[in-house]
């Protein structure tokens, strides 16, 4: 490939070139995939390297934008993978849960996009699918009255609870204690 295919698809951000070349920039010291976005430096700026290795050599560092130090960068999906962690780890606690979201520094909009994207459900129909799943364990292994596993579970309300347990299970919360306790196995909960 001449320095002038690599010049052109370094101009057009081709993600097809990245990991066969890389392209430094001597005036600002970093090196940067094919694909990335950052503004075009002028031609008279750029070295080319087979290998991001080559570049540090040179004594350049990554891009912050590309990372083209990483074999794979996908920061939409990486904050998926955040999202989704916040939710397992903090669904019953809506206090902590809007902190910690906070923390990743997306919008309320753009953690639901993300989110959809990656799993192809709404964050709400995650959260009721986590607080669904922790209700069934409290129903089967404590003697917790049906307010107190809505609570720990993470619905703030009674009536929210039984509506979306009766949604996914098929019964109320006390006939699928009563089911399961009795070891009736006949409904598949």
């Amino acid at each position: 490939m001449t320095e002038e295919e690599k010049w052109k698809a370094s101009l057009s951000c081709d993600a097809t070139y990245d990991g066969k070349f890389f392209y430094g920039v001597k005036t600002t010291g970093i090196f940067c995939r094919p694909s990335c976005k950052s503004k075009s430096p002028k031609r008279e700026n750029i070295v080319f390297f087979d290998t991001a290795e080559e570049a540090r050599q040179f004594g350049l560092r990554p891009c912050k934008r590309c990372r083209p130090d990483l074999l794979e960068f996908q920061p939409q999906k990486e904050a998926a993978e955040n999202i989704k962690s916040t939710y397992d780890q903090f669904f019953a606690d809506h206090i902590r849960l809007k902190e910690e979201l906070k923390k990743l520094g997306l919008n309320r909009n753009r953690v639901a996009q993300l989110f959809q994207l990656q799993y192809d459900k709404v964050p709400t129909e995650y959260l009721n699918e986590l607080r669904i799943s922790r209700a069934k364990e409290l129903l089967m292994s404590t003697k917790d009255n049906v307010l107190q596993i809505a609570l720990q579970s993470g619905f703030e309300s009674l009536s929210t609870f039984y509506n979306h347990f009766k949604k996914t299970a098929g019964v109320s919360p006390k006939e699928y204690r009563t089911a399961i306790l009795s070891g009736e196995k006949s409904h598949d909960y």
